[in-house]
């Protein structure tokens, strides 16, 4: 861990009877930066996330942000320290607004508490009317302001990718994970997403990425680490992975890793 580091797992394993979904995995993601995970389906991309963000409990190692230990807390704790995530199975609360879902996210940040809320006080409402206002910039920021008033069961699925994002930044964090934000997406909505991530990443939110995309991968990641069957196998920059033998082995099976356009 150097100073420079803002997320780091030392050793993190995971196991799911007795199978190591995850084993001994040390990463380290340095502030300001977009790095990548890539692997194969069944790597342990997914799991990584899942054991970083506090949805599964680790088997083993330690996961540290900002240099604060957060291996045993929850998801929820987790959030509130800085450290948010989009997710790959998207699930929006679908009768409710695109601002609503947004809302939600923007509760932890309330400064009114309970009483205000219960009294409806001035300050209450100049609290709320502020995370309204909020929850707009950040649908504009994703592409979804004229939308911001129709229900999420309404959206496109590239849509609902975008509304999982701003759900996500919502919670204000230093560090965003995104579960394969293109997926299932062309390449007009990709590289959409391509320039949100840079956009992200100018407002000083380091992004970690999981995504099948190389040419997203290699055209946006400073850095990628590849996961093998739980394992790290390799780290570098995009062009040294590209090149890296074993990477073109376990992650297509001898071919050749698309290049940056």
């Amino acid at each position: 861990m150097t100073a420079s580091d803002i997320l780091t797992t030392d050793s993190l394993s995971v196991t799911f009877g007795g199978v190591k979904a995850l084993a001994g995995v040390s990463i380290s993601v340095r502030q300001g930066e977009i790095l990548s995970i890539i692997g194969p389906n069944g790597a342990g991309k997914t799991t990584f996330f899942n054991a970083v963000t506090g949805a599964y409990a680790p088997t083993g190692g330690r996961v540290f942000l900002s240099g604060r230990e957060i291996t045993d807390m929850g998801p929820d704790q987790v959030a509130r320290l800085g450290l948010a995530r989009s997710f790959q199975n998207l699930k929006p609360f679908a009768e409710m607004t695109l601002l609503e879902n947004v809302l939600v996210g923007r509760e932890i940040h309330m400064a009114s508490g309970m009483l205000a809320a219960i009294l409806r006080s001035p300050a209450f409402h100049r609290d709320e009317a502020a995370q309204k206002q909020r929850a707009r910039e950040l649908l504009s920021f994703v592409g979804l302001e004229q939308r911001r008033d129709q229900l999420a069961r309404n959206l496109t699925y590239g849509e609902r990718k975008m509304l999982e994002i701003a759900r996500a930044l919502a919670l204000e964090p230093s560090v965003l994970l995104l579960d394969e934000p293109v997926a299932g997406m062309n390449p007009t909505e990709t590289g959409f997403v391509m320039e949100l991530v840079q956009n992200i990443r100018r407002q000083g939110i380091t992004v970690v990425i999981i995504e099948h995309d190389m040419k997203m991968v290699m055209g946006i990641s400073d850095r990628i680490y590849v996961l093998d069957h739980g394992e790290l196998i390799a780290e570098g920059l995009p062009h040294e992975v590209r090149a890296n033998p074993a990477v073109i082995e376990a992650y297509l099976g001898g071919g050749t890793l698309a290049p940056a356009h």
